[in-house]
């Protein structure tokens, strides 16, 4: 665990309805294309593992600044990592990793042995902080991602083997 995450202590706690305006919100700063409300709140009712991440309360603040959230789908004998964002001022601490590694722990729970995502080809720091984690690019999905203007971005498909 790096310092700058031991000097700030946090809590994942399973994302809930009441936490969507923030996370859409977060959403809006971190994609140029985001999830609508209407994703987030269908991906809850589906029962999607979702995960927000706060630093732990302080005083009297019942609800902290959401640092971070996560989102994955269960298939068979895998899980599908839909969306994890972090936000800007939060980033490069370490805060995806911790993300990462409570999914894995899911994935265990789970029999889930293969986790899988999509990263844009262009995020080229979210495909490094993947790699850094272990996973492996193992293909890629042609004109996958919408964009605002312009012909679809080409979406790369990862995966990483989750020890038991």
């Amino acid at each position: 665990m790096s310092a700058q995450l031991a000097a700030l202590a946090t809590r994942l706690r399973p994302m809930a309805v009441s936490d969507v305006t923030e996370v859409l919100a977060l959403e809006r700063q971190v994609y140029a294309m985001p999830w609508t409300e209407g994703n987030f709140i269908d991906s809850l009712a589906a029962g999607y593992e979702a995960l927000v991440l706060r630093p732990v309360p302080a005083g009297r603040d019942p609800k902290p600044q959401l640092l971070g959230y996560m989102l994955a789908m269960k298939g068979v004998d895998e899980m599908h990592l839909l969306n994890l964002s972090v936000a800007p001022e939060q980033q490069g601490r370490g805060l995806a990793r911790l993300m990462l590694d409570a999914l894995c722990g899911i994935c265990r729970e789970q029999a889930c042995p293969q986790l899988w995502l999509e990263v844009r080809v262009g995020n080229q720091r979210a495909r490094e902080v993947y790699r850094r984690y272990g996973f492996s690019e193992t293909g890629l999905r042609r004109a996958y991602y919408p964009v605002q203007q312009g012909p679809r971005e080409d979406a790369v498909l990862m995966s990483l083997a989750v020890a038991p």
